[in-house]
């Protein structure tokens, strides 16, 4: 909005004009005044229009700042994880410090309170920035961006063992194509067991529209390969699959590996359809097949007895 002041020239004219249809000057000089109030009340409303813009940039700048930061939540009560924390009254998705029964001490997660509420985010593809090619103690400690609420993360292996191992809990998927379609993936006793176990993953049952790729159930020629039940964690310095080579080496991630997968949330970050050597992208079979790199993945865990508490 530009300001526009009327010249003394321009009152003049307005005079000028007045005289010469018979006004009289006193009808002038109100005239001159009606304006001049006008104008201040124009310029007014512009001030108030300006305070009220930079009022809206400064929250905007702060509510941008404090997305990226730890929630602080009142007492000293420690929370096991992002269900315990939606259920003592914080609603709100972001960083919060929680500490599962197992863990030696507390650890930064994300809580995802979309979707019912209460999951906690254990690993997240959007962009690929984050390199997920990453050695035996990078996936044992955890990796990424965690200070983005959009960022890409792996939680870390301990911490998968620290939060499955306090109860039973269900794994949630969400996958995105590059067509802008979304599909999930729901899976029962989600458990992850400890490094002595080579982190050995284990699952229930599955509910969802993305198909059962964990299972690799797809065919019952493919599943003795290609299923990741019972299979221990694998990276390029550390090989645990059933494979005669190293799975995650040719994969280029850390991941569930069998004779290699039917799923690798882990891999490389294409833009959709893809060729490589190896199907080394981040793939789920059962949706797009083993030649097409998903957009985006959240994997999310909550408790299974879990019930939003309304009070």
């Amino acid at each position: 909005m530009v300001k526009i002041k009327p010249s003394v020239n321009f009152l003049i004219l307005i005079c000028f004009i007045l005289n010469e249809s018979h006004s009289v000057p006193d009808e002038c000089q109100q005239e001159t005044e009606r304006l001049r109030i006008q104008l201040k009340h124009l310029e007014t409303r512009f001030q108030k229009q300006q305070q009220q813009i930079q009022r809206l940039r400064i929250l905007n700048d702060k509510t941008s700042a404090d997305a990226d930061e730890v929630i602080e939540l009142p007492g000293q009560t420690e929370n096991t994880d992002c269900a315990q924390i939606f259920n003592n009254g914080s609603k709100a998705s972001g960083f919060y410090m929680i500490k599962p029964m197992r863990s030696p001490s507390q650890i930064k997660v994300y809580c995802d309170m979309s979707e019912g509420g209460g999951w906690t985010v254990l690993q997240r593809r959007t962009d690929g920035k984050e390199s997920f090619e990453r050695g035996w103690d990078d996936y044992k400690q955890g990796f990424g961006d965690m200070e983005s609420a959009n960022g890409e993360f792996w939680l870390g292996n301990d911490n998968l063992y620290y939060l499955t191992s306090q109860a039973d809990y269900d794994l949630r998927i969400n996958l995105e194509d590059f067509d802008g379609a979304y599909r999930y993936a729901v899976y029962e006793k989600f458990k992850v067991s400890s490094e002595q176990e080579k982190y050995q993953l284990n699952f229930g049952e599955y509910k969802g529209n993305a198909g059962n790729s964990l299972a690799g159930s797809s065919h019952p020629e493919v599943q003795w390969w290609a299923s990741h039940q019972g299979m221990k964690f694998s990276t390029f310095d550390n090989d645990n699959d059933r494979y005669d080579r190293n799975c995650a080496k040719e994969d280029k991630s850390g991941w569930w590996f069998n004779r290699c997968h039917s799923a690798n949330l882990n891999g490389v970050y294409y833009q959709g359809p893809y060729s490589s050597v190896t199907d080394n992208g981040i793939v789920w079979y059962t949706w797009h097949g083993w030649w097409y790199s998903l957009k985006s993945v959240v994997m999310k865990i909550r408790p299974s007895y879990f019930e939003p508490n309304e009070v």
